[in-house]
């Protein structure tokens, strides 16, 4: 997504564009399709209001009009106060869109190496989490030591017809759906079925991780075995938490709950809110059969696990997306050192506006801290590169407005401030639309 978004962004102010992508000449370990911007993980990209991060983030976004946000909102499914999107569908608009710019060509080969001299134009380095081998090796051969990875990991997606709907419920979490039933399908669970579903995932044997050093996962995305290995009562604290949910059945809420949030328009397919795992496939069926209403389940895509490479950002990188020791080379998406699909997106948001200001021979420029997009890029390269991890979008890494003491209004506070700061930035802007 981040290389689709710079060159969307490029392409709009009147600069050429190539775009290498490597499939389908040759496949990740997760992608299906050929399409640009595929989801391989979950379809949802998060929160959609000003109360959270990144939803102003995405806000931020539409306003520098972004690609990924059409698409997004063109393709969204249900997902109570998230944005979710038909995975197909918005991975199909976005390659009609840049297929179809007139100044954007796209090239389906894989670039092994890159330059060792500065080219004629800039080079956005956007290869997402699953940079091929050899790029990756050619990376860390350019940033040395500070070249990481760590392992992430895709929930199940089951089909709706195959799922028992006398057992669930739909419903949204605090009833913050946008339809009235709700926007989940929620699986609930007594004290005595938690405890069969826990022992059977934290005794059921995990598939074999080929060809990494040693697993590393990241915080934000743990697969359901790892956190249920670090307590009985994780998991009800994480993504079985059933906080927020009543069953109407009972007037009450379960002890435990699964949700499945719809992964397709026409809603056929639903996938398991929080359920990345690294089981093996075998192991993944047995445990599913313990969800109440999943017992007959027809899986269309179990969970895996996949390496994800980036480098570390605060070594390498500039607030403009730029590397520190060449001008002419940008870092964009999950490889720059943040995390999620919005963030990788809004990295090449900016860093596809400044490799068109090079062209242009304008200066690059960055949004200023107080909006999310800006404090992203601060961060990303200033923070602390000891021990350094992909980060999502917070208002902790955003400069709160003085004097405001509630919580939720000096979120809104800030996000009110982020907007408006935003729109000032984009207007004093030189970019233009001429050709070049």
């Amino acid at each position: 997504m981040a290389g689709c978004e710079a060159a969307w962004q490029a392409a709009s102010l009147g600069v050429r564009v190539v775009l290498h992508e490597m499939r389908p000449v040759r496949a990740t370990a997760v992608h299906k399709t050929d399409q640009l911007a595929e989801l391989v993980c979950s379809n949802s990209l998060r929160g959609d209001k000003l109360d959270n991060a990144v939803g102003l983030l995405k806000e931020e976004m539409r306003r520098l009009g972004s690609l990924v946000m059409r698409a997004a909102d063109a393709h969204r499914v249900p997902a109570g106060a998230a944005l979710a999107v038909d995975r197909e569908r918005f991975s199909r608009a976005i390659t009609e869109a840049v297929q179809s710019h007139p100044l954007i060509t796209v090239t389906r080969e894989e670039v092994a190496r890159i330059p060792d001299e500065p080219a004629m134009y800039p080079l956005v380095i956007a290869t997402g989490p699953l940079t091929s081998e050899t790029l990756s090796a050619d990376i860390a051969r350019m940033v040395g030591g500070d070249h990481l990875y760590f392992y992430d990991a895709i929930s199940p997606i089951v089909l709706a017809e195959t799922i028992d709907m006398g057992k669930v419920f739909r419903g949204s979490r605090w009833e913050r759906g946008t339809t009235d039933e709700g926007d989940y399908l929620n699986c609930p669970l007594t004290k005595e079925e938690y405890g069969c579903f826990y022992e059977a995932v934290t005794s059921a044997e995990s598939a074999t991780v080929h060809d990494f050093d040693k697993e590393k996962f990241f915080e934000g995305c743990l697969p359901l075995e790892v956190m249920a290995h670090r307590g009985r009562d994780t998991l009800r604290f994480g993504p079985m938490k059933p906080v927020g949910l009543i069953d109407p059945r009972t007037g009450r809420m379960p002890y435990a709950a699964v949700q499945l949030r719809q992964d397709t328009l026409a809603g056929d397919h639903f996938s398991l809110v929080g359920f990345q795992t690294q089981l093996k496939w075998g192991e993944q069926a047995r445990v599913l059969k313990l969800v109440p209403g999943l017992e007959h389940a027809e899986v269309v895509r179990f969970g895996m696990v996949h390496r994800n490479t980036y480098i570390n950002g605060p070594t390498v990188l500039r607030e403009t997306w730029q590397s520190k020791f060449r001008d002419d080379l940008f870092f964009a998406g999950q490889i720059s050192g943040v995390e999620g699909y919005v963030e990788s997106a809004a990295s090449g948001l900016i860093a596809g506006r400044n490799a068109a200001a090079i062209v242009r021979n304008e200066e690059p420029r960055v949004p200023p801290r107080t909006t999310a997009i800006g404090a992203l890029a601060y961060y990303v390269s200033h923070a602390d590169p000891k021990n350094y991890q992909p980060t999502n979008i917070t208002f902790g890494i955003m400069e709160a407005p003085p004097n405001i003491r509630k919580r939720a209004d000096r979120k809104l506070a800030t996000s009110t401030r982020a907007l408006e700061d935003l729109d000032r930035w984009n207007s004093s802007a030189s970019f233009s639309t001429t050709s070049a």
